[in-house]
């Protein structure tokens, strides 16, 4: 098991999620963050400190948020480790609670 970014990360990218992961699990794109499943060792504090609940177990995706499992191990091996993060993108307060915004990742 691993955990997964999902939509609500989209054009905002806070990067608490980044601060805390022991293992440097994370990628960093444009305007999304991806979860190596391979490095991720499944302690879930990420998922605790994301301000917009994107980080979800992938047990506990709905069906609709399946797809970012593929999404994230795909940009995981394309991105690069992030280790520090470089807070939240400049409009990510107006992007925090819009729906249906999967079009919009880079």
């Amino acid at each position: 098991m691993a955990y997964v970014v999902t939509e609500p990360c989209i054009n905002c990218r806070y990067g608490e999620c980044v601060e805390v992961c022991p293992v440097e699990a994370f990628h960093q794109g444009p305007n999304f963050m991806a979860i190596d499943p391979e490095v991720c060792i499944n302690c879930s504090i990420c998922e605790m400190v994301c301000p917009v609940t994107a980080i979800k177990s992938e047990y506990d995706l709905k069906e609709d948020e399946r797809a970012f499992i593929e999404i994230n191990r795909r940009l995981a091996y394309t991105w690069p480790v992030v280790k520090i993060g470089e807070g939240p993108l400049p409009e990510a307060a107006a992007w925090a609670s819009r729906n249906d915004k999967a079009h919009f990742l880079k």
